[in-house]
């Protein structure tokens, strides 16, 4: 059986933090893999700039190709956050 190296990486990480409802502020990052079908897979996590475990969304998107997916995550804007955020676990 062949086994699959998967590399996550860092796309983008945006210089607006988000806040929730409790005025915790985060950090916020757009992450990528490369799937075994070739195509990428993008999610937001989410970590408190104070510390504490991160919220992680699950896919956010699916792109053909890396160059699609941080082309994805730099159109991102402050007000797709609130979403996400309700999504992240």
């Amino acid at each position: 059986m062949a086994t699959t190296t998967h590399h996550t990486e860092i796309l983008h990480e945006y210089t607006a933090h988000f806040q929730d409802a409790n005025g915790t502020s985060y950090t916020v990052r757009a992450h990528g893999d490369h799937r075994d079908d070739g195509m990428w897979e993008g999610w937001l996590e989410f970590q408190p700039v104070d510390g504490g475990l991160p919220r992680r969304t699950g896919r956010e998107t699916t792109q053909p190709n890396r160059e699609s997916l941080v082309y994805w995550a730099s159109g991102l804007e402050p007000i797709y956050f609130e979403g996400a955020f309700e999504r992240a676990g």
